[in-house]
């Protein structure tokens, strides 16, 4: 856990670092609250006895106004970025409460009154899974999670000179991504309503730039190594390292956008306990419990470029595949930041469909 915390931080400091604006001008900033009341989504039949409450919480955020100093921000409509704090009682004894950092982008619509908010990062849980005290608790095996919450709120900005509000719905998911088991994971939908303050007394003239020449990039080559530690879902079979080794192409086919093909090779070691343990437990299932552990898949991908930081997602499919285990399909979603015109770090989750993998660290090289 200390590894994906520190990961977090190290995005984290990066995210804000990366998206300063290069002239020196003054920024423009506010300040927004936003109450919810909501219910826990049913994904998993297994978590059926959590849900016993409305959650109820508080997210508390810093935000950064873009004016189009950059193309990027042009591009995207003037985005806002910054940090958010969440707090959030689920209203059920077992669960407890979650405390949440992250860091977000608000991106416009409808004459900017229309506001998506995308926030990841991760979170602390008060009452995780215990074997003798808790052992209800199966959505959450260890007090650091993974978290990622959307908002949509339909806002009006200084309706009472600085002041403004905003109401609406947000989404927020809990995990540790099989860091520890058990993690079937937590989904909240729920109704907002808040305010935002100006801290600002005006607000700066937007830059309006027309993209007139053609975008064009030859097709770049990527690798990256990527690794990290997570454990299967039976409990206490313990927490082992994996190494991931990925090559792929990309091609640029707009300013924000790439498509990517490539191909993973999976060294996960949780996976040989796994197999062990099945050979041994489950003798119908026809296993010797001495099948390869190893994975190799192929993946399509895309890329969304934000100035420094990316999203990506991939899909991929097992080419190699020795042994049962959640599908042959598989997905990868995450950020990247680049280090100059070559060089990214990336944080990544792998899943199987709605089943979590790994959070998945990662460094890479593009040529």
């Amino acid at each position: 856990m200390r590894k994906l915390f520190f990961a977090f931080v190290v995005f984290w400091g990066v995210f804000v670092s990366g998206q300063e604006k290069k002239d020196g001008n003054k920024h423009s900033s506010y300040i927004d609250i936003n109450y919810f009341y909501g219910n826990i989504v049913q994904h998993n039949t297994d978590i059926q006895h959590l849900i016993s409450g409305h959650p109820t919480g508080l997210i508390l955020s810093w935000n950064h106004k873009t004016h189009g100093k950059e193309d990027w921000e042009q591009l995207y409509n003037y985005p806002d970025y910054g940090i958010s704090f969440g707090y959030q009682d689920f209203r059920n004894r077992t669960l407890g409460e979650n405390y949440g950092l992250y860091a977000h982008y608000n991106f416009y619509f409808l004459k900017r009154n229309l506001v998506l908010r995308i926030g990841q990062g991760l979170a602390y849980t008060t009452n995780p899974y215990d074997k003798e005290n808790n052992f209800r608790n199966v959505a959450f095996g260890s007090h650091i999670l993974s978290s990622t919450y959307l908002m949509l709120n339909y806002k009006k900005e200084r309706i009472f000179d600085r002041w403004g509000i905003q109401a609406g719905f947000s989404f927020i998911h809990y995990s540790n991504a099989n860091v520890r088991a058990p993690n079937t994971s937590v989904n909240s939908l729920a109704f907002n309503i808040g305010v935002n303050y100006q801290l600002e007394p005006g607000e700066p003239e937007y830059h309006r730039n027309m993209f007139i020449d053609k975008f064009t990039e030859p097709v770049r080559y990527n690798m990256v190594f990527r690794s990290g530690i997570n454990e299967s879902d039976v409990i206490g079979s313990g927490q082992y390292p994996f190494y991931i080794f990925s090559f792929y192409a990309d091609k640029r086919i707009s300013r924000k956008s790439a498509i990517q093909l490539g191909s993973d090779v999976f060294y996960s070691n949780f996976l040989k306990e796994y197999i062990r343990y099945r050979g041994i437990a489950y003798p119908e299932d026809d296993i010797s419990g001495d099948e390869d552990y190893k994975r190799a898949g192929v993946f399509i991908g895309h890329e969304l470029f934000i100035n420094r930081l990316s999203f990506i997602a991939q899909l991929g499919y097992y080419v190699y595949y020795p042994v049962e285990f959640e599908g042959r399909f598989y997905q990868r979603l995450g950020i990247k930041r680049y280090f100059g015109e070559k060089i990214f770090a990336a944080l990544t989750l792998k899943t199987h469909a709605a089943k979590a993998e790994a959070v998945e660290a990662g460094i890479g090289i593009r040529l």
